[in-house]
Formats: structure tokens, C-alpha cells, sequence
């Protein structure tokens, strides 16, 4: 095996070179050489490895809200990067090539957590996002870059299905400043037919990191249509969402494009997730937002107390900024839940792709 040997953590033996993975609620039980579902947490010498740690598919700035968190450091700039491999096989995930690789010719980028870290500071990054695919599968990486930023000054975000246990979670969140968790649909069978996952893990992540964390938490669905799209369904997520997580806690609905193996389905009209974010806000919750379309309406943010525009967005644009320095309306005072400077940042509309020195950054 020639890939990175870095021992792994969240596993036990089994006896007799057998070993199981108790990353997730997959339980993955694995004999010499095998690997996991995910493809890179594997069995070598009896021992679990991480094949993917300290390498990367590519680093890219990104505007915050690409992530999305719209009420996280709005305006500013996130440097994002990913591994490979997912622990879901979701047949319309969006970032595939990624997610399913099972070549890792895919890892062309090496970097040291520290080097990521300083990277982040000499590109004027206040966070570092961990995407593109689940952070869950490479854990110990992601860890121990979010405590190399943290020791620098830098926050961390994870961009999450959600789909792990309960001690590593807690083990992985305790280094995160901010999350946004996919909440793929509101059903069992959604997730069974679709993902080869539970939902109940997903509602577990989500409670634990509203009502146990400090972690600033957002929610993301992706509405396909014709299988998680229908108003009941909806109304059913969000009266979820306000009656456990609360109202303050934002949510996004997302525009479905066909991709990976499900090409069989149109893009999610415009008009579906104008009417689900009117079901979400009509059931109480303060803060709903569509992406993956032109909408300003739709993405900008709004005071629940007088329905002032906040926060004006056109695509990841900053277009108005209605907050004062403690995060208030400044129509009425009211609170806006989320994590603010004195103003937005000015990164706007930009991606930038980047290569970091694998000691020193970039």
C-alpha cells in the first residue's frame, strides 16, 4: 500500500486481523488490506490508516457563503480544500469527482496542517473550510489542521452530511467553529434508496451541535425534484428544525442540477425553492435562504422582528449592510443570530485557486 500510513483513530479490533471502523453508523468491518466504504480509512497490519492525510485535491478561496453560512464572517474569505472519498453514496452528489474518487491521483496537493494555517494568514483568509467532500472521512486531518489555525488565529468550518458517531463527533467538533450540515431530505426512505444512510444519525449531528457546541450551525437541502420537494415534506423539515433547533437557526434551499447517477431529473425550478422557503417562514423560522440560483431576494438576510433588509446579497456580493458593530438591526435593535464583525468583508464574488508549499504555505 502506498499511500499515506497515518494511523487512525475511532476503531477496534475484531480478532484474528480483523478490525471495524466506528467513524460511522457504517460499522465498516474490514480485513487485511480491505477498506472501507468511504475507500480511505483501510485495514493494513491490523491496524486502522487514514491513506489521505496530509494530501488534498486542491486549495481554492471562496467567498463564506459559498459554504453556504450566511451568518458566519459574511463577506469574507474561506480557504477551501477536500481529500477524497465520502461515507454517503448519494447517486446526485454535486461534487462526485471528488467525493467517489477512487484514484488518488486525485491528491495532487501536499500540505502540513501548519502550512495550511499560514496559508490562510498571507492569503487574508479569517477561516479555513474543510469541503468539496466530507470532513467526516479524513477526521484526524481535519483536526489537527483546526488546531493549527486555531493556534494562529484562524476559525474552521465544516461542510458535513453529518453521518458519523457519537464520540468522534464530539472528538471533531470540539476543534470547529462553524458548521453547515446537509440534511439530504426529511425521510428514511430518502436517505435508504438515495444515500445508503439513516437520517436519524443526521438529526443526532444536528441536535448535538446546536444544543451541545458553541459551533455557529446553518442547514442545507438540496430539493430534487420529485423526491424531496413536495410541501408537506418541507413543512415537515422545517417545523423539525424550529421545534428542536430552534428558530434563530438558518436554513438554505438548494437548486438540484443533474449529475453522478442521477441525470434522469430536471434542475430544480426557481420556483420550487421560492415556495419552500415561504413554507419554512411560514412555519417560524427566521432565517431561510435559496442558492444555487439568481435570487436576491432569496439570499439576502432580513430582521424577524421588522423585516429590514440586514444584509443585501447579489450571488456572494455584499450589496447592503444594515448591522451595527454588535450584530443589530439598525432599524430596531433586534439581535441577528450569527457571528459578526464591525462590518462585512470585501472578498465578493472571487474564487482563487492556490498551491500551498506542503511546509510553509503558500
Amino acid at each position: 500500500m502506498s499511500e499515506s500510513l497515518f494511523g487512525a483513530s475511532f476503531w477496534h479490533q475484531l480478532g484474528e486481523g480483523r478490525i471495524q471502523c466506528d467513524l460511522c453508523p457504517r460499522f465498516c468491518k474490514l480485513h487485511e488490506g480491505q477498506r472501507g466504504l468511504c475507500f480511505v480509512r483501510a485495514n493494513h497490519n491490523g491496524r486502522m490508516i487514514l491513506t489521505t492525510y496530509g494530501r488534498a485535491s486542491g486549495f481554492c478561496i471562496d467567498p463564506i457563503e459559498k459554504k453556504p453560512l450566511n451568518h458566519f464572517l459574511p463577506g469574507t474569505a474561506t480557504l477551501s480544500f477536500g481529500t477524497a472519498g465520502c461515507n454517503l453514496t448519494c447517486r446526485f452528489c454535486q461534487n462526485w469527482d471528488i467525493s467517489k474518487a477512487r484514484e488518488f491521483d486525485r491528491l495532487t496537493e501536499h500540505a502540513t496542517p501548519e502550512a495550511i494555517a499560514n496559508a490562510a494568514i498571507r492569503n487574508g483568509c479569517q477561516s479555513v473550510a474543510f469541503t468539496y467532500n466530507d470532513p467526516v472521512v479524513f477526521a484526524e486531518y481535519a483536526i489537527d489542521v483546526a488546531d493549527a489555525c486555531r493556534a494562529s488565529g484562524i476559525r474552521t468550518v465544516a461542510v458535513s452530511a453529518g453521518y458519523m458517531c457519537d464520540a468522534p463527533r464530539r472528538e471533531l467538533y470540539r476543534h470547529i467553529d462553524a458548521a453547515n450540515i446537509d440534511l439530504k431530505g426529511f425521510t428514511q426512505s430518502f436517505y435508504k434508496r438515495l444515500c445508503t444512510g439513516s437520517l436519524s444519525a443526521v438529526l443526532d449531528t444536528l441536535s448535538y451541535l446546536r444544543h451541545e457546541t458553541a459551533v455557529w450551525l446553518e442547514i442545507t437541502t438540496l430539493i430534487i425534484p420529485e423526491e424531496n420537494d413536495s410541501p408537506a415534506e418541507i413543512e415537515a423539515l422545517s417545523a423539525w428544525v424550529l421545534e428542536n433547533l430552534g428558530a434563530s437557526v438558518p436554513l438554505h434551499f438548494t437548486a438540484f442540477h443533474p449529475d453522478w447517477k442521477m441525470l434522469d431529473r430536471v434542475p430544480t425550478p426557481p420556483a420550487t425553492l421560492a415556495r419552500a422557503r415561504a413554507i419554512a417562514r411560514n412555519v417560524g423560522l427566521h432565517y431561510v435562504y435559496t442558492g444555487n440560483i439568481h435570487d436576491e431576494i432569496g439570499q439576502s438576510t432580513y430582521c424577524h422582528q421588522c423585516g429590514s433588509c440586514l444584509i443585501g446579497r447579489d450571488w456572494y456580493e455584499i450589496t447592503r449592510w444594515n448591522l451595527t458593530t454588535d450584530g443589530r438591526c439598525n432599524h430596531c435593535g433586534e439581535a441577528c443570530a450569527g457571528v459578526f464583525d464591525a462590518g462585512p468583508g470585501a472578498w465578493g464574488n472571487r474564487r482563487r485557486w492556490l498551491t500551498i508549499s506542503p511546509e510553509r504555505g503558500c
